[in-house]
């Protein structure tokens, strides 16, 4: 049976690489690209199903690991790999914390390349042989955040990012179609589960997921 995979990612040469790669790697695979969040929403949300997601964190729309946690949280038993120009530590172990399959650098060798998506198909995680996990006891306040922020549904994952956009309750109600008590209860559920008392603060709290910051941290150590 074929194989399918989604590329989400927004650079038109590394997508025909990569699909080269995939080709290569994989006769039977059905590959499937999208070029932001949205439209690979548009993608996993058709009847065509998929064994794996290859997606880049720089996509338009998002920010920091937003991608990732969104659709982690979608779709929770979909594979997912990363595969970022960003080879930071920190920045792969944040990523990892988020419970995908792998994290595989956009400046690996297309053999490289090729046997970790292979390694991927087969079950295994894979991360860069240079990558060398935090000690014990030296998670960041990153991982924690991350971690309750994947508690959250899709819905509330949607309406975080709209409230980090500045858009009003009435405004965030009108693009998702539902009514503002609706609204008004996710973002109760949101507070509630990030664990701050104001939209402020989770709005505060969720930038903390940006790689500003987390490469910002990793300088002050």
């Amino acid at each position: 049976m074929p194989i399918g995979i989604l590329i989400v990612d927004d650079h038109p040469l590394f997508v025909e690489a990569l699909e080269q790669v995939i080709q290569g790697t994989f006769a039977d695979a059905n590959v499937t690209k999208a070029t932001s969040i949205e439209t690979a929403r548009a993608a996993l949300d058709e009847r065509t199903p998929f064994d794996l997601v290859l997606l880049d964190l720089s996509m338009p729309g998002t920010r920091g690991l937003e991608g990732v946690i969104e659709l982690r949280t979608r779709y929770p038993k979909l594979p997912i790999v990363v595969i970022s120009a960003l080879e930071d530590s920190r920045i792969i172990h944040e990523v990892m914390q988020c419970g995908v399959a792998g994290f595989i650098s956009k400046s690996s060798r297309v053999g490289d390349l090729g046997r970790s998506l292979q390694d991927v198909m087969d079950g295994m995680v894979v991360v860069p042989k240079d990558y060398e996990p935090p000690y014990e006891g030296a998670a960041s306040d990153t991982s924690e955040l991350a971690a309750r922020i994947s508690t959250l549904t899709p819905q509330q994952v949607r309406v975080l990012h709209m409230l980090r956009q500045g858009l009003l309750n009435k405004q965030i109600a009108y693009d998702l179609g539902v009514g503002e008590t609706t609204v008004k209860a996710h973002v109760s559920e949101i507070l509630r589960k990030l664990k701050v008392a104001s939209r402020t603060q989770a709005v505060i709290e969720a930038a903390k997921i940006d790689f500003d910051a987390i490469l910002a941290e990793r300088g002050g150590e």
